[in-house]
């Protein structure tokens, strides 16, 4: 089991940046397909990015490709999104998910993850 905690998250005008981090507990951490979801009032939780275990493979929701880029430091357990050019449509609840031993590379549906985050309010203001 893993347990996950996101930071980092806060205010910014539209046109900045934000890195969102995740740390994760455990010892197994690289066995983990680790991705980042986002929840805006009134809308479903919808996939952001994902990388694969090794980092190796990425895949992005087109809207937000050449903005945001996910990446993982698995000697230091912890998932990152830096998020550039913002919109205040990424105004949102961030949100880490991990699955272990993911035979899909980068998991891009919310079902597909075993263990979320408590989310991290990311607001960009026009």
């Amino acid at each position: 089991q893993v347990q996950l905690v996101e930071s980092g998250g806060g205010l910014v005008q539209a046109g900045g940046s934000l890195r969102l981090s995740c740390a994760a507990s455990g010892r197994t951490f690289s066995r983990y397909a680790m991705g980042w979801f986002r929840h805006a009032p009134g809308k479903e939780r919808e996939f952001v990015a994902a990388i694969s275990w090794s980092g190796g493979s990425t895949y992005y929701a087109d809207s937000v490709k050449g903005r945001f880029t996910i990446s993982r430091d698995n000697a230091k357990i912890t998932l990152y999104l830096q998020m550039n050019s913002q919109k205040p449509e990424d105004t949102a609840v961030y949100y880490c998910a991990a699955k272990r031993d993911s035979l899909v590379l980068v998991p891009s549906t919310r079902d597909e993850y075993d263990y979320w985050g408590q989310g991290t309010q990311v607001t960009v203001s026009s």
